[in-house]
């Protein structure tokens, strides 16, 4: 039986509207909602300064549809509507170049990773966004433009790189000591998910944490690589921070989708970078729209463009759009990203512009970065 957008609408007037006043549907936060096959996807307008708080909201109008027949996913965000009135932010200046610290004072310059001339991070101040998708597709793009890559899975509590790259099995050592990255695609690749089951909670303090991310840096045999791009654990906790200050990394890529809410916490996480002196790449505006595969209409289900206005006014570039297509999301589940398995789809261009583009930035961060010398 076909999905309909009346039954939907139906399901969804089951819920509660927040302080349990009226139904979402009546009170008017739900957004347009988009049917394609067996997925559903709408945003729930709320006030922005309660969207931690109504997450459960969320968590209910997903459940609502998830118990439609022939739903077997729905995607579904909080977003935050403009106060009328509420005035423009102002442009802030551009931020400076990253320079050395000087001697005294200033943050101090981790050392580097043999073998390795430049560490990037693709962050996100939330999960939920398509980061670790976004992380592989652009290691594999770049891995395109004739650069040695390898990927490290930093997010020790969710590692998602053994299925986005499609490798099983278990890393062996060089030394008893060092591992030996797995491959798959070209790239040179470690995760925690290769070391423990995929159903195996990690439940983890923060030197813990920070004592298995320096290992899987600095004690695996990376050889010789252009670039390592660093799949971040989502959010600005102590282990980003922490990470970010102990890695030698060559700039950032954060990652958002387009609505208010998601930029907030990408706000959040553009901020923590350049408070420890980590260049801003740019950002990358994820989901950024929906084109039906039957009837191929555009729908900006979770807003659209507000990546780019934010990049405009925090002073970073802005690096691109990818669209919200199931091709991403399927291959990606199947280990078999679309940069790799449908290279001469658009959005497969899209990554591919994006890689040129932070390897342009690369290397300008890279002229104005201290030299690292081992002696």
């Amino acid at each position: 039986m076909a999905i309909s957008k009346d039954h939907v609408l139906e399901q969804l007037r089951r819920v509660k509207g927040p302080d349990l006043d009226g139904n979402v549907v009546d009170l008017g936060l739900v957004s347009e909602i988009v049917i394609a096959g067996s997925k559903v996807f709408f945003s729930i307008t709320v006030p922005a300064e309660r969207a931690e708080e109504l997450e459960p909201l969320r968590e209910a109008a997903e459940k609502a549809v998830l118990g439609i027949d022939g739903v077997e996913k729905a995607g579904v965000v909080l977003t935050a509507a403009k106060k009328a009135g509420t005035p423009n932010p102002q442009p802030q200046p551009a931020p400076q170049p990253a320079r050395q610290a000087p001697p005294q004072g200033g943050l101090r310059k981790p050392a580097g990773v043999p073998g390795i001339r430049s560490i990037i991070a693709v962050a996100s101040g939330k999960g939920g966004v398509g980061k670790s998708t976004t992380a592989v597709n652009l290691a594999l793009a770049l891995s395109g433009l004739g650069l040695k890559i390898g990927i490290l899975d930093a997010d020790i509590y969710g590692p998602s790189m053994p299925r986005l790259m499609g490798i099983s099995g278990k890393p062996t050592t060089v030394d008893g000591r060092t591992l030996k990255p797995m491959e798959n695609y070209g790239l040179k690749v470690m995760s925690m998910g290769f070391l423990v089951e995929e159903d195996t909670p990690m439940i983890w303090r923060g030197p813990m944490v920070m004592s298995a991310l320096n290992q899987m840096l600095k004690e695996v045999e990376w050889g010789e690589l252009d670039v390592l791009v660093v799949d971040m654990p989502p959010g600005t906790g102590d282990a980003q921070l922490t990470m970010a200050q102990n890695v030698p990394l060559a700039g950032a890529v954060i990652v958002s989708t387009p609505q208010d809410l998601a930029l907030i916490d990408a706000r959040k996480g553009l901020n923590m970078f350049r408070k420890v002196e980590v260049p801003v790449l740019g950002i990358i505006e994820n989901m950024s729209y929906f084109i039906c595969p039957d009837c191929g209409s555009r729908h900006d289900i979770f807003s659209h463009g507000g990546a780019g206005k934010e990049a405009e006014r925090l002073g970073v570039p802005f690096l691109g759009e990818v669209p919200l297509t199931m091709d991403i999301r399927e291959k990606s589940d199947a280990g078999t990203p679309i940069v790799v398995s449908d290279p001469e789809s658009p959005h497969a261009a899209v990554y591919r512009d994006i890689a040129r583009t932070v390897q342009e930035r690369i290397g300008a961060t890279a002229q104005s970065a201290p030299s690292i010398v081992f002696d």
